[in-house]
């Protein structure tokens, strides 16, 4: 399913609420072809000062000017512009992102949401690799963040962490952060992403889910558990997947 790029090398940045790394990927294989930059999102995180710490994260690197540049963010973007915003400051709703990155960097840029970054990376080169049809990733962690792939295209913003099942907002029952919260056991989290990944699945009809998250790594202390018709998998990614995500979905778009 991977497609070709005309591009070996794009950049990808992810933009945290706690830090803003970045680093250049080789798109061939879905690898950092450098170490990592990491520099803590500054406070508070308005977009002039969140686009000028992504300008340092870029211009630590020695990029040629025609590299594809990608970013990350925590929010709803629609052509470029943030619609929402988690862990940021409240004034990036109704920004242009790609235009705010894009002055600050001297470059062209393409914004896409966290998510969706993630899901994608785990579609091109990750647990979802070579899987024709519905892909549906998840990512358990604050909230739950999903990322939608049909036949190998990114449906951005899908937000299905925000489904309203048994009168609740889905990842109010059932992120990572509340089994922490709530003390639950494996055995009690289980039952309710059971129930989340129940009404995903008979609404979606996926071909694969991927869980990711930073609970992916116990992957094995619930998985098991869980009693569904799709087949469902741990991430392969981890903490990579923004950054390679936003890279590869940056030189998509400049091909």
């Amino acid at each position: 399913m991977t497609k070709h790029t005309k591009h070996d090398t794009a950049f990808g940045i992810d933009i945290g609420g706690s830090g803003i790394k970045g680093a250049p990927v080789d798109l061939r294989i879905g690898e950092f072809a450098a170490d990592r930059l990491r520099i803590p999102t500054p406070q508070p995180a308005t977009p002039a000062a969140v686009a000028q710490t992504v300008a340092e994260v870029v211009d630590s690197f020695d990029l040629d000017k025609h590299v594809p540049i990608g970013v990350t963010f925590p929010a709803v973007i629609l052509h470029g512009v943030a619609q929402s915003a988690a862990n940021v400051d409240k004034s990036w709703i109704g920004t242009d992102v790609e235009k705010a990155v894009g002055a600050a960097t001297g470059r062209k840029v393409f914004a896409v949401n966290d998510a969706d970054a993630a899901g994608y990376a785990e579609v091109e080169y990750g647990a979802a690799q070579d899987v024709d049809g519905v892909v549906l990733v998840v990512t358990l962690g604050t909230g739950i963040g999903t990322c939608l792939v049909v036949d190998g295209v990114l449906v951005p913003n899908t937000e299905l962490g925000h489904l309203e099942i048994d009168g609740h907002d889905a990842e109010t029952r059932a992120s990572e952060a509340v089994r922490d919260r709530e003390d639950l056991s494996w055995e009690q989290w289980a039952q309710r992403l059971q129930r989340y990944f129940t009404v995903v699945e008979n609404l979606l009809w996926p071909d694969l889910i991927v869980v990711g998250g930073g609970v992916s790594k116990k992957h094995a202390e619930f998985l098991p558990l869980l009693d569904l018709r799709t087949p469902i998998v741990p991430a392969r990614l981890r903490n990579a997947a923004g950054i390679v995500g936003a890279a590869r979905l940056a030189a998509d778009r400049a091909h």
